[in-house]
């Protein structure tokens, strides 16, 4: 179950995940850019038999907030499910993506991890570090969820005009 949101970010009704992708319903995403200490973004490609953009590379981990569950909790558990790391992520910025399967909110945020990631093998079927340059090249040469090039912009835009630095 998800809550269902207006164009403010502002809890309408808790509807079903299905049920709001299919209408076209508002709702919560949270995701997780994750840097290793040298500065680099993980980069994961999804496994062939996911139903959302199957072999598809992204640079965030992340899914829907639950209902009751805060941007923060849902990154954090999002990125034990499917890296299988503990680690606290930080709050970059929110906005409203209609790029996807359905518009929602998505909420960015960051967190630093080490190279003892242990992904889940039915969501993750690779996963490697990439520079920023690398990063750039390889999502001009690769197939990335529609959400990736949103998510970078917006991450590397907060960063960039000083709201935030990297950790």
């Amino acid at each position: 179950m998800v809550e269902r949101v207006d164009e403010h970010d502002q809890v309408v009704a808790v509807v079903g995940r299905g049920e709001a992708v299919r209408h076209g319903w508002l709702h919560r995403i949270a995701v997780t850019v994750s840097r290793d200490r040298e500065g680099r973004i993980l980069v994961q490609r999804r496994s062939e038999h996911l139903g959302r953009f199957p072999g598809h590379y992204e640079v965030a981990s992340g899914g829907a907030v639950a209902a009751g569950e805060s941007y923060e909790e849902a990154a954090s558990r999002e990125l034990a499910e499917e890296l299988g790391v503990r680690a606290p992520v930080r709050f970059i910025v929110k906005f409203l993506n209609r790029s996807g399967l359905s518009p929602h909110w998505l909420a960015v945020h960051e967190a630093v991890v080490s190279d003892d990631l242990n992904p889940d093998p039915d969501e993750v079927v690779w996963h490697g570090w990439l520079s920023e340059p690398e990063l750039r090249r390889s999502m001009r040469e690769n197939l990335f969820t529609p959400d990736s090039h949103d998510i970078l912009s917006h991450y590397f835009a907060a960063v960039d005009r000083g709201s935030v630095r990297p950790r």
